[in-house]
């Protein structure tokens, strides 16, 4: 994550779940440890996968102890792929922040990795074709930011990062526009001219409809493969092609054959489970 993405969005995060983690005090931190004292811990892998959120897992536990550092192993950086046991480095910092700020630090650490994981192994699936796997917004609330940024280390691209980003009329949207062409054309005067407009579709009549309307980017959402097939002919070249609804890693090959843009999948966030990481073997240090 750059640095300004962290100090502007990601930070105040942190912060928020520290705050959910930690109400008055440490109560078990504060009767171990009552005064500062130097320590350092193991970051452990405890399956293989993609490595992602080190900046993050770093910045959680310099929001209470500044001087805190992380001295990555070799090999060991954003995006990695690691093994099961595999120490991925040594973090240092006052023993109360290293025990206060271990479930919050490993928990972003854990989610983003599963999230670069899964996204990894899918991407890889797409590797040969012109075919994007992207990402949606299925994200865990105030997550979105850690989330997207995982789905990118992993290899995936991301969509539209929220409603203010770009134009999406989905079906609700068309209902109460009273139809494909008239959401169109009342985005296309309300939207600023740098907005791209994407229609999502669910039969050959609304593909037709998007298409001839001027559309951009038009999703087709939930259609079997000929019925994708004939959507694609229909479009022609006109707009870009998206497909979309409950994409997971099977049945990637078959829309990557047809030629699609992008595969939209919210099992890249909504689904994936977590790598697990663990934290052993603290030390306190002479002072």
């Amino acid at each position: 994550m750059d640095p300004v993405t962290l100090r502007l969005q990601a930070e105040p995060l942190i912060l928020s779940a520290l705050r959910e983690d930690i109400t008055s005090e440490d109560v078990s931190t504060a009767a171990v440890m009552p005064e500062a004292r130097p320590g350092q811990v193991r970051l452990i892998a405890k399956q293989e996968g993609v490595i992602c959120g080190l900046d993050v897992f770093l910045r959680t536990f310099q929001l209470l102890d500044a001087a805190a550092t992380l001295a990555p192993a070799a090999g060991v950086r954003e995006g990695a792929e690691v093994t099961c046991g595999q120490e991925l480095g040594v973090l240092a910092a006052d023993v109360r922040a290293l025990l206060s700020g271990e479930r919050v630090a490993l928990n972003y650490l854990q989610r983003m990795s599963g999230i670069a994981t899964k996204t990894r192994r899918m991407a890889t699936l797409l590797a040969a074709s012109k075919t994007r796997l992207v990402d949606t917004r299925k994200t865990c609330p105030n997550m979105r930011v850690f989330e997207k940024e995982a789905v990118r280390v992993g290899g995936g691209g991301n969509h539209r990062f929220n409603l203010s980003d770009g134009v999406m009329l989905k079906d609700n949207h068309i209902d109460a526009a009273g139809g494909v062409a008239e959401a169109i054309r009342l985005a296309r005067a309300h939207a600023p001219f740098v907005r791209k407009i994407e229609v999502e579709v669910e039969s050959l009549l609304q593909v037709r409809e998007a298409a001839d309307a001027g559309a951009d980017i038009i999703m087709l959402d939930n259609m079997d493969h000929d019925t994708m097939a004939q959507a694609i002919a229909v479009i022609g070249g006109r707009a870009r092609v998206e497909a979309s609804g409950n994409v997971d890693e099977e049945g990637l090959a078959a829309l990557a054959d047809l030629g699609v843009d992008y595969v939209s999948s919210g099992a890249l966030t909504h689904s994936a489970p977590i790598l697990d990481l663990s934290l052993k073997h603290l030390v306190v240090l002479d002072a």
